[in-house]
């Protein structure tokens, strides 16, 4: 049986390598570790089908040394004590270089005993994840390991690939492929950057093509469908999604962030958008239009009534709304502020006159509770302590420059003003 496609076009240098040119260009520091033939413990981090595989193989033969290859959904310790085995066999004269795959599946016992064969040297680690390796990866191995990052590849590089595997593809079928015009641009953009995922694309046209060897957009279509924007709703992509969401907002970019939410509701998640922009009326647009969170809070209530698909459309207003308000975070900060106090320690207690009893005990000499009602004075306002006495006086929430905390800040200072001249109703 032949092997796919996708291991029979795998790039056998680092120049055929598409994309990752931040790591992989010409006096790149990746690129220039290679080439001393010097390596050390790497960990890669980056989605599937970007070429993390491909470069280890690439370093494995640059190096000189025995390959051997685990997956961290399967591998056992034994597993691991088996690859160190090899050291000592005329395959593991010139060193060893284990390539573990998804890391970030073997427990903490099974990365403790790769810790103790990366420390005496017995193996050089080359590891791969598609998750964060700062929240997955015992931190003695991260200590021990430099991490790079891949990046999805670009739709100009990936189309490159495709070209070359519609090439190789000919040849291996024996007949020419007629391609449709915009096949190759289309299929670069549906595959979300995984070039492994676009050349597999390209095996099935290619065995769909039968003896007319006719390759059309419709074929495109019903092969590729819509897996480009599926992601794992508890893997890193699903937070920096709606981190892009959020940060996107704040920045007044409405069409960034319609994109981000288009991305998220394309996957079928509609709870975690909607939470997200409850917060971020409150958090970003805050106080500088606070009508901004019972809008959103009606356009997230009427999304969970209708339901995708139709919840796009007012959660798109919430979107738009928001991201061409005028923003204040100062609420945000204030309660930061006060909560970074309490978790502190500090202040404690409370004014005599905020509490809720009408006694003092013996060991009180000015009895009595002292509370000034504000209702009994002009503007319904009179100065009194209500901090603890530890924190008197501490200011949490500076007034935003915006029109609606502009208009609070004057009035507050109205009031104070006028409060000076005393006087009850």
């Amino acid at each position: 049986m032949s092997a796919p496609l996708a291991d029979r076009i795998r790039p056998q240098s680092l120049d055929d390598v598409v994309g990752q040119e931040h790591l992989l260009g010409k006096d790149r520091v990746l690129r220039r570790m290679v080439e001393t033939g010097s390596i050390p413990n790497l960990i890669f981090y980056g989605p599937s089908g970007v070429g993390k595989t491909t470069v280890a193989s690439i370093i494995a033969k640059l190096a000189g040394k025995k390959l051997y290859r685990l997956n961290g959904t399967t591998a056992s310790t034994s597993d691991i004590r088996e690859v160190v085995a090899g050291c000592d066999t005329i395959d593991g004269i010139g060193g060893v270089i284990l390539y573990l795959d998804e890391i970030q599946y073997l427990n903490k016992k099974q990365q403790q005993t790769l810790l103790e064969f990366i420390e005496n040297g017995s193996i050089t680690l080359i590891a791969s994840t598609t998750e964060n390796p700062y929240f997955y990866i015992y931190n003695a191995i991260l200590s021990r390991s430099t991490v790079f990052e891949f990046k999805p590849i670009q739709p100009e590089a990936v189309e490159r690939a495709i070209c070359r595997a519609f090439r190789i593809a000919e040849e291996s079928f024996g007949h020419p492929l007629e391609l449709e015009e915009g096949v190759t641009r289309e299929l670069s953009f549906s595959c979300g950057g995984d070039v492994r995922k676009a050349i597999n694309a390209v095996e099935m046209l290619a065995l769909a093509s039968g003896d007319s060897g006719k390759v059309t957009l419709a074929d495109l279509e019903q092969i590729v469908q819509r897996s480009a924007g599926r992601y794992d709703k508890e893997g890193d992509e699903h937070y920096d999604l709606l981190s892009a969401l959020q940060k996107s907002i704040r920045g007044s970019d409405e069409n960034a962030a319609l994109h981000y939410l288009a991305r998220l509701l394309d996957s079928g998640d509609l709870i975690s958008p909607c939470r997200r922009l409850l917060v971020i009326a409150s958090e970003d647009v805050g106080l500088a239009y606070p009508q901004a969170a019972a809008i959103v809070k009606a356009c997230v209530d009427s999304a969970f009534q209708l339901g995708l698909p139709e919840a796009r459309v007012p959660l798109a207003m919430a979107v738009v709304l928001m991201a061409t308000s005028p923003k204040s975070n100062s609420s945000y900060e204030a309660i930061n502020a006060a909560m970074a106090d309490v978790q502190a320690g500090r202040g404690s207690g409370f004014p005599r006159c905020l509490q809720n009893k009408h006694y003092d005990g013996a060991e009180v000499e000015r009895k009595g509770q002292f509370y000034l009602y504000p209702h009994d004075f002009p503007n319904h306002f009179v100065r009194q302590q209500y901090l603890p006495d530890a924190l008197a006086g501490t200011v949490y929430y500076q007034f935003g420059e915006n029109k609606n905390e502009s208009a609070a800040r004057a009035y507050r200072e109205k009031l104070l003003r006028e409060s000076e001249t005393g006087g009850k109703r």
